[in-house]
């Protein structure tokens, strides 16, 4: 954390301890964690409380019923205050994320893409994609991708295809 912008910095480390219960994500999603609650520790007292704990859970994807931010909370939370460090914040959030099912989220991300709700990507999705990501991607670099993974011939890309894609790459 950079004491001076509230910042995450990549280089820095988190408390031993936290890495074990980590071990199974990457530096990047460690990093998203440590940005999410410096995010939503509006106070800056390096605890959330029941509010910011629900909202940065929100933010790296998990949509948390009050029982289970109470339990996250009595589980990982310091007793006198019913808040959260950030340490135990890191341990909680590298669990979760541990546990997803790579094709549930896969298929999750398709049905962002597929904003329409036809089940293909097509072009004009990756195009818009693209942009929201600020990505400079050419209409000729967009059809290559869809050519490349378009194991159906017509001219998009199902969920199948999108899923073995991505499995792929793991």
């Amino acid at each position: 954390m950079n004491g001076t912008t509230g910042q995450y910095m990549p280089s820095q480390r988190i408390v031993a301890g936290t890495r074990t219960a980590a071990t199974k994500i990457t530096d990047e999603k460690l990093e998203e964690i440590n940005e999410a609650f410096g995010l939503f520790d509006t106070n800056k007292d390096d605890h959330l409380d029941y509010f910011e704990l629900k909202v940065a859970m929100r933010a790296l994807g998990f949509d948390m019923k009050k029982d289970d931010v109470l339990n996250t909370l009595q589980r990982y939370g310091t007793d006198d205050k019913n808040t959260i460090s950030r340490d135990a914040f890191v341990r909680a959030a590298s669990e979760m994320i541990a546990k997803r099912d790579p094709v549930e989220e896969f298929k999750k991300a398709f049905k962002l893409i597929d904003e329409s709700n036809t089940g293909k990507i097509t072009a004009t999705s990756l195009r818009r994609i693209a942009r929201e990501l600020g990505e400079n991607i050419s209409d000729e670099e967009i059809q290559a991708m869809i050519e490349e993974f378009d194991l159906d011939n017509d001219g998009c890309i199902n969920e199948e295809e999108f899923l073995k894609i991505m499995l792929s790459s793991q």
